[in-house]
């Protein structure tokens, strides 16, 4: 992915809402699975992690990226955005 189209990524992610959040249990398998269900119908996600969270909010989206075979576009502070392309129909159009 080129800076540019992670740029883009990050404008249409700031009028983005947290669609979860990490708590206290920090991590769990059920969160990952509800996270990797919804890029069924979002290609890009914005995640918060609570102040009650104690892991740090980069190993957090790092690991969930990696199980949810999405891409980390960025973490400021304590939410974090994934992106994962529809395989059949892209929604979101990356610039060349």
């Amino acid at each position: 992915m080129t800076s540019k189209q992670r740029a883009y990524l990050m404008s249409l992610a700031s009028k983005l809402s947290p669609i979860f959040q990490v708590g206290k249990a920090s991590l769990t398998p059920e969160l990952t699975e509800a996270i990797g269900q919804a890029f069924n119908n979002n290609e890009l996600i914005k995640i918060a992690v609570l102040k009650n969270c104690m892991d740090d909010p980069r190993e957090i989206a790092q690991t969930v990226a990696e199980r949810t075979h999405s891409q980390l576009i960025q973490v400021i502070g304590k939410k974090f955005v994934l992106y994962k392309p529809d395989k059949d129909k892209p929604k979101i159009q990356l610039p060349k």
